[in-house]
């Protein structure tokens, strides 16, 4: 059946809770460090918790931490390498201890947390790894469900109770709702407001979680409201994102990528050309990314799966880390990007682009109109990199210095130039500029062979062999 067909009960926490402990072959450990023994009160409030808790354990002394589950590189605690160790020791113990006696007729999970929650002075980051290691049939090898959860309640206690329901949802998913990915991931904020949480990166995999992508789930988070932004590195690999960026130097393309074009190419060579000049390059701290909001991705309101993979490959063939965010303008991503202490920002933006930030009609639902979104725009460690544009062939081309501006916003727009919070890429390819991704797009589909002059040959020869957005040989 249709996973968008499926209508399923929705439990409260204790109903799921209860259901699990009276199903007598499911069997296992809790291990929470940070955030109290939340699951596992859960289960044992629930009543009937002999037939599903194994042991419960918080190792908060990071010596008793240690002990059992081994160091961690640099000492992170909370990091998804410890959640790993964790469920790596728990499940491993369970088989060992009780396999012999239970296996014919048990199916053994570990459940992990690593968590820190709100301190007494509220100055830090509330977050951590949340994973289950879990067997869908006796004996069987395990699978994984991993994710970094960031807990946005300003109570240390509530979000101790939030934590608890998530857990509860987790493990009820894994074990009754894992055929259906998308259900799956919107089940575990069942009893959860979307101001509580937020979940912004989680992977799946093992015998039976083969078939999911994990690609495809870390967009139906964004999709879903679930988070604003989910990250892939230069591997195709879902990472979390401050894994990815805390206190680096960050270049980011806005873009479709559909298909990246000369322009696009040429964008990103250019640009991180000026951005070493300017900030200097440190292969270990810095990191290019190309960005495509949710909006990128939809199509007459429908979400394309094969087309958004496309995209991923090519771009990550190419060497680059994606990103996939749902904001729509540029000082909301700034805003975001602002959490992770970054050293420097370097956005680039195409002119024809940059004229629209420029226009203060996006900005009246804001109290403070342009005033206000700049302000957010143009923190002090962000510029913009303007890449010069051409409207059609044999126009004139648009840069810094011939930018369509308002007469009310030509000071503001001064302002920003002599203090070099936008500048000019001054070394770019002329005879590229009118290679727009829909222009490329719209020649494959009609079998014109031109597109292939639009695009580097490394994207042609892809395109071609993958037969992506449309393309037909003409054998």
């Amino acid at each position: 059946m249709p996973e968008s067909t499926i209508e399923r009960e929705a439990l409260d926490t204790t109903r799921k809770a209860l259901f699990i402990n009276l199903d007598d072959t499911i069997y296992g450990s809790f291990a929470e460090i940070g955030g109290g023994q939340e699951v596992a009160r859960c289960f044992f409030q629930s009543g009937g918790a002999s037939g599903t808790v194994a042991r419960t354990i918080s190792a908060y002394d990071m010596a008793f931490s240690d002990s059992l589950y081994g160091k961690t590189p640099g000492k992170r605690y909370v990091s998804e390498n410890r959640l790993m160790q964790m469920l790596d020791m728990e499940f491993r113990s369970l088989v060992d201890l009780l396999g012999e006696k239970r296996q014919q007729d048990t199916r053994f999970f570990a459940f992990a947390n690593t968590v820190t929650t709100l301190n007494y002075r509220k100055d830090n980051e509330a977050h951590g790894w949340v994973g289950v290691r879990y067997q869908l049939r006796p004996g069987a090898k395990p699978n994984d469900v991993v994710l970094h959860v960031r807990l946005l309640e300003n109570d240390s206690l509530l979000q101790q109770k939030t934590l608890g329901i998530l857990g509860v949802n987790l493990i009820y998913a894994c074990y009754y709702n894992y055929q259906y990915p998308n259900s799956f991931l919107k089940s575990l904020l069942e009893s959860i407001s979307e101001d509580r949480i937020e979940i912004d990166m989680i992977r799946m995999g093992g015998p039976e979680l083969g078939y999911v992508d994990n690609r495809l789930l870390a967009v139906q988070l964004v999709k879903n409201g679930m988070t604003p932004v989910t990250m892939f590195d230069r591997h195709g690999q879902v990472q979390q994102p401050a894994d990815v960026l805390y206190k680096k130097n960050i270049m980011v393309l806005r873009g479709s990528f559909r298909p990246i074009t000369y322009v696009g190419f040429d964008m990103l060579r250019n640009g991180f050309a000026l951005f070493k000049e300017e900030v200097g390059f440190d292969r270990e701290n810095t990191e290019v990314l190309c960005e495509m909001t949710l909006n990128n991705l939809m199509e007459a309101g429908n979400f394309d799966e094969r087309d958004f993979l496309d995209r991923v490959d090519i771009l990550c063939g190419m060497g680059r880390s994606v990103m996939i965010s749902n904001f729509r303008e540029f000082y909301k991503l700034a805003g975001w990007f602002r959490r992770f202490r970054l050293k420097n920002i370097r956005m680039i933006i195409g002119a024809q682009t940059f004229g629209n930030v420029l226009d203060d009609c996006y900005y009246r639902h804001l109290r403070g109109g342009i005033m206000e979104a700049f302000g957010k725009l143009f923190m002090e460690n962000l510029r913009v990199y303007i890449y010069p544009g051409r409207e059609k062939d044999g126009g004139e081309v648009i840069s810094i210095d011939n930018m369509p501006v308002k007469e009310e916003l030509k000071y503001l727009y001064k302002h920003l130039v002599e203090n070099r919070f936008i500048m000019d890429i001054t070394h770019y390819r002329e005879d590229t500029l009118p290679y727009f991704s829909h222009l490329v797009l719209q020649k494959i589909k009609n079998g014109d062979s031109d597109w292939e002059k639009m695009v580097p040959r490394y994207v042609a020869a892809f395109i071609r062999s993958k037969h992506l957005f449309g393309y037909q040989s003409a054998e």
